[in-house]
Order: C-alpha cells, then sequence, then structure tokens
C-alpha cells in the first residue's frame, strides 16, 4: 500500500468520486440529511484537491481509500474519510490519519476535527478509539435536533519515534 498526497500531476478524480461513493453507500437510509457525497463530482474533488490537502491510498493500480484536510485556526479539519468496503478493519484508515496528523503538525496546529452523523454510532466508536472525543453537536440546516457530532483528536506535541 501506498498514500500519495493529490497534486496537479494527479488525474482519477472519477476513480476518487466512485470509492468516496461506495465508501459512504452504507449510509443512505439512514442519514438525515443525505450525506453530501452525493453532491460530489470529479471537477468538485478536482478543484477540492486544490483548496485542501488530499492523500488517496493505492494498492497496485486500485485507489483504496481518501481523506482530504483543512487547516483551520486551531485544529486540521479531516473530511470524506473514505475506505474501500473491501479494506476497512485492516488499518487504513489509521494510516490516512496519521498522514493527517503528521500534517497538522507541520502547520504547528495541536489536534484534528471531524464530523461524523448522529445515526453512525460505529464511526463514534472508531474514531473514539483513535483518540477523538465529542465535543459538540450541530443541526443542520432545517433540523431542529442535533445530526453531527463533532469529534477532537489532541495531538502530542511531538512526532511518534520507532525505537527498536
Amino acid at each position: 500500500m501506498e498514500t500519495i498526497r493529490l497534486g496537479p500531476s494527479f488525474d482519477r478524480y472519477e476513480e476518487l468520486l466512485a470509492l468516496i461513493l461506495k465508501s459512504f453507500a452504507y449510509m443512505d437510509g439512514r442519514i438525515d440529511p443525505p450525506s453530501s457525497s452525493h453532491a460530489l463530482t470529479a471537477e468538485s474533488l478536482r478543484r477540492r484537491s486544490e483548496e485542501e490537502i488530499g492523500f488517496a491510498a493505492t494498492t497496485g493500480p486500485d485507489i483504496i481509500g481518501c481523506v482530504f484536510c483543512k487547516p483551520e485556526p486551531d485544529c486540521l479539519y479531516i473530511g470524506k474519510l473514505a475506505i474501500d468496503p473491501a479494506h476497512q478493519g485492516k488499518g487504513l484508515g489509521r494510516r490516512l490519519l496519521a498522514a493527517a496528523e503528521e500534517t497538522a503538525r507541520s502547520f504547528g496546529l495541536p489536534a484534528l476535527r471531524l464530523q461524523t452523523r448522529i445515526e453512525l454510532t460505529e464511526n463514534h466508536a472508531t474514531f473514539a478509539a483513535w483518540g477523538f472525543v465529542e465535543t459538540s453537536r450541530s443541526a443542520h440546516p432545517d433540523f431542529t435536533r442535533p445530526t453531527s457530532i463533532e469529534m477532537r483528536k489532541t495531538l502530542s506535541t511531538k512526532a511518534t519515534s520507532s525505537k527498536a
């Protein structure tokens, strides 16, 4: 597996879109409002990769995961973390978040921030196991109930080193 940073030479946005839609398909009929992934296009992903920091995980010729990161004043926002369902549970999400943590540290940012939907309790548990804690709940426009949970992970002040 290889993790690559999206940049000007990356030209596989149709494949990236297909990965995100496949990865997020389990949310259909479970979350309200529906996932914003349905509004994505290959072109909007290309633009996003110019405005944000994106990573793709590949194995051979296949894109099997991705994450987009956006620096904010006090954290790095994590968006569109997507893992091909056939590759979930194998540490790929942690690997992509490690790239995000390294990015946050390079910007001098002390935390990661993400949002997950209220209904996706399995995501809450996974993110908690990865060191994220719930910090707030919010509602999408026109909803009177919370629809999203914000979670943050405070990063250690130094990068972890590998010791033999």
